[in-house]
Order: C-alpha cells, then sequence, then structure tokens
C-alpha cells in the first residue's frame, strides 16, 4: 500500500492513493514490503480511505455509509470529496486548513493531511499528522469502536510508510513488519464489529488488492469482489477495481471500471489519467493521447508532480525521448 495506499486514495488516493500511476511489479521479500509501503499515496486512497453509489446517496456529513451515520464533519467531507471525486487538491488544502481549525478530532483529516505531505514529500509533516491520525483515532475507540480501529490501522500504515521513506527499506523492515501485523490487527477488530461497512471494507479492499497484484500466489478476486459489493463511494471502488484490473493485465475489465468511476466522478483529472493509460497499454495513441489532454486542462489543481507526470507520459506515447519529455514537463509545470 503506498499511500499510493494508495493519495489512495488512495488510497485516493485518495487508494490512493499515486493514484491512477502503475503499481511496477517488484521482487518478493523486502522489495515487496518497500513498495507497500511506497504506495501509501495511491492509498492516499487508504489514508485517506475510502467511499456513496450515486443509488443510495450517504447521510449528510458521512461520505461513506447511507444508513448508520458516522458525522465526520462538514469541512472534512469538502476536503474528502475535493480529494477523492474531484482531484482537485487545492480545494481540498483549502477545506483541510478549516478541518483542522474546528474538526480535529476526526482522524479522516489527519489522514488526508498526511497524504497531502506525502506528495509533498513533507516527511516532518507526514511524521506529524500520520501520529495524529493514530492517536486521534484511538480517543475514538471506547465511543466508535469501528472507527477507531479503521484509523488506528491508517495511522500505523503511515507511519510505517514514514519510515520507510526517511530510513529505507533494508534498515526499517523489522520496525515496519511489525506495524504491518498491528495494521492488519486493526482490521480485524473492526471486521468484528461490522464486515460489511463501507468505510472498512474501502480500506481493506485497497489493502487486499495490493499484496494480490504483488503476491503471485495470492487472489485478487477476493479483493475486487469487496470493493465492488461493499465500497462506497462507487468512485472509489470502481477507481481501485480499475487499477487491480490494469495490474492484472485485464485491460476491457479495467475500462469498465473506469466508466463507472466517470459517471459519479465526472471530472476527475485523475480518472482521465487512468484511461489514457488503459488506451495505451492497448496501443491504442490517439484515444491515449485525448485523455492525457483531458487530465491536463486541470493541471493547475494538481500537485505539480503529479501534473509533471501526466504530461511526461502523453510525451513518451507520442514517441518523445526520456529526457526530452523530462524538460517540456518541467517546463509545463513551470508555466501553471
Amino acid at each position: 500500500m503506498t499511500f499510493r495506499i494508495l493519495n489512495p486514495l488512495a488510497w485516493p488516493g485518495p487508494f490512493a492513493w499515486q493514484g491512477p500511476n502503475k503499481l511496477e511489479p517488484n521482487k518478493l521479500g523486502l522489495n515487496l514490503l518497500g513498495s507497500n509501503f511506497r504506495r501509501l499515496k495511491s492509498l492516499g486512497f487508504l489514508t485517506a480511505v475510502t467511499l456513496t453509489l450515486a443509488s443510495t446517496p450517504a447521510l449528510a456529513g458521512d461520505p461513506f455509509r447511507s444508513t448508520t451515520e458516522h458525522d465526520i464533519g462538514p469541512h472534512a467531507e469538502e476536503a474528502f470529496e475535493a480529494f477523492f471525486k474531484e482531484g482537485d487538491y487545492v480545494g481540498a488544502r483549502a477545506a483541510l486548513d478549516l478541518a483542522m481549525k474546528s474538526e480535529s478530532d476526526e482522524p479522516l483529516v489527519h489522514g488526508m493531511a498526511a497524504s497531502m505531505a506525502y506528495l509533498d514529500e513533507d516527511w516532518d509533516a507526514v511524521a506529524t499528522e500520520a501520529e495524529l491520525t493514530r492517536s486521534t483515532a484511538e480517543a475514538l475507540l471506547e465511543t466508535n469502536p469501528l472507527r477507531g480501529h479503521i484509523y488506528s490501522a491508517v495511522g500505523i500504515f503511515m507511519e510505517g510508510a514514514h519510515l520507510m521513506s526517511t530510513q529505507g527499506v533494508a534498515r526499517s523492515t523489522p520496525a515496519a513488519l511489525a506495524m504491518l501485523q498491528q495494521v492488519f490487527g486493526h482490521i480485524g477488530e473492526a471486521e468484528k464489529i461490522d464486515s460489511t461497512d463501507p468505510e472498512l471494507n474501502l480500506v481493506k479492499g485497497f489493502m487486499d488488492l495490493m499484496l494480490a497484484v504483488n503476491l503471485p500466489f495470492s487472489d485478487p478476486a477476493e479483493a475486487i469482489e469487496r470493493l465492488s459489493q461493499y465500497g462506497n463511494p462507487s468512485y472509489l471502488s470502481y477507481r481501485g477495481i480499475a487499477l487491480g484490473y490494469r495490474d492484472l493485465g485485464q485491460m476491457t475489465d479495467a475500462m469498465d471500471a473506469v466508466d463507472q468511476a466517470l459517471e459519479t466522478a465526472p471530472e476527475n483529472p485523475e480518472l482521465f489519467y487512468l484511461k489514457a493509460q488503459l488506451h495505451r497499454r492497448q496501443s491504442e495513441t490517439d484515444e491515449s493521447v485525448a485523455m492525457f489532454d483531458k487530465a491536463l486542462e486541470y493541471a493547475a489543481q494538481l500537485p505539480s508532480n503529479l501534473a509533471r507526470k501526466i504530461y511526461k507520459e502523453k510525451c513518451r506515447t507520442l514517441g518523445g525521448s526520456h529526457e526530452t519529455c523530462g524538460q517540456e514537463a518541467t517546463d509545463f509545470v513551470k508555466s501553471l
């Protein structure tokens, strides 16, 4: 899960959460563990975690559930939707600033703040917000044990991602393995409370999917089924399903899933970016470039490193060299 554990949640990012970026193939052992924690961006999804079917809109203040509301606060909800539904990082940061002042006891707020800091490579802020995610989650354990366990898992996972990013894989692996055990311990406790909860299943689904894609003896079918059956909101669950199918090489299924995500998040640039990648995988250059261009129309609302990556991938799709495309992408971001 890089907090590309996934965004994403992305994790958004979100998964995330590198959102639509490919989960690169990696070796088992240390490399697997390291890539999993580095993917915390994509579990931007994971840190901020997770998701409302169009047919069953969530209750006010809860982007995950249509019943049994757990109010997360209006500013946190606004930040969540800007982050994961609209792909508007500028709007998400503004809403998060307000949430930090009036809803600082909500662990999702600190989870999203940690994801933002991770994207910015602000490691001190990642450490601070990860610890706050965990501590605010622990404070919920008595009054809301379900969400307390969910975000205890997220907070510990983020702390592991910070450790991997600042100390390196070899040095941090023993501690990270222990953290991973704690993560799944909290997830297990949450499942005992309500195994069908949408917020839980988004987090667990992205975790399981990431592991299934990277471990040759794991079956991704259960993770994909979890996201499709229980994950809410649909724009995040379908995005996770699309990422999973993409990395399994099932392009038709991946395209169907991203189209489903676009039905409820029709202006999310990261979904256009993902669709561009899917077209490129199928050697559909014209369609791919059109989707890259569509994503780049929203470049001003994206983190600069993500806008640069999208531009560079478009340039490479058109046959440009690595060096030329890198420089053009840098110039493009500077012009925003």
